[in-house]
Order: structure tokens, then sequence, then C-alpha cells
């Protein structure tokens, strides 16, 4: 199975940064896409950005150029550099690996996450 590790969340001030990163293990394949995804609470899990294999990225509008995804392929792990932070980015930040077989064929394996808390 595909087993994911967040790190690097913890309590930033407002305008402050922190640098998440994923290491997967198990069996992952070249083609999967990654990326990071946060739940407030009381709110629903929402995209945070995603990045393809060959660096390709998508962002949501909320990120305003503030958050920036990567990956290194050779040691299977994601990151999310986040600066200019804010109270509203404050959730549990989840790692994401997507895989598509084939139509009807998709799964999504999932870290534990890792808590980002911005506050004064």
């Amino acid at each position: 199975q595909v087993q994911l590790v967040e790190s690097g969340g913890g309590l930033v001030q407002p305008g402050g940064s922190l640098r998440l990163s994923c290491a997967a293990s198990g069996r992952i394949f070249s083609r999967d896409v990654m990326g990071w995804y946060r739940q407030a609470p009381g709110k629903e899990r929402e995209q945070v950005a995603l990045i393809t294999s060959t660096g390709s990225t998508n962002y949501e509008y909320f990120v305003k150029g503030r958050f920036t995804i990567s990956r290194d392929n050779d040691k299977n792990t994601v990151y999310l550099q986040m600066i200019s932070l804010k109270p509203e980015d404050t959730a549990v930040y989840y790692c994401n690996v997507h895989r598509s077989v084939g139509p009807g064929y998709e799964y999504d394996y999932w870290g534990q996450g890792t808590q980002v808390t911005v506050s004064s």
C-alpha cells in the first residue's frame, strides 16, 4: 500500500511562512498525481494544489500566489512552500496521491495530516 507521512506543520504568526513535506513510501507510479488538501474545523476538505509527475501544477484561487507546490520524484516527496500566511489558512493539511489505472479505476491515498495554525 501507499503510505504518506506529512511534516512541517506548526504554529506561525500571520505573515510567516512554513514548508510542508510529504514523504511517500510503498508502490508509487511515475504518472501518479500528488497534491495538497486542507480541512478547517467544521468545513469540508478542499483542494489546495496539485502537481503532475512532469511538474505541471494547478492552484486553487484562494492561494493567490502565496503557495508553491513542488516534488522530488527521486525521493518520492512532495512539498508545499507557504508564505504570507493568514489566519484563514489554519487547517489540517493532507498529502494526497491520485492514481488512475484506467476508466473507472481511480484511487486516492491520503496521509494523516499535519496541523497548520496561523495566529498571533
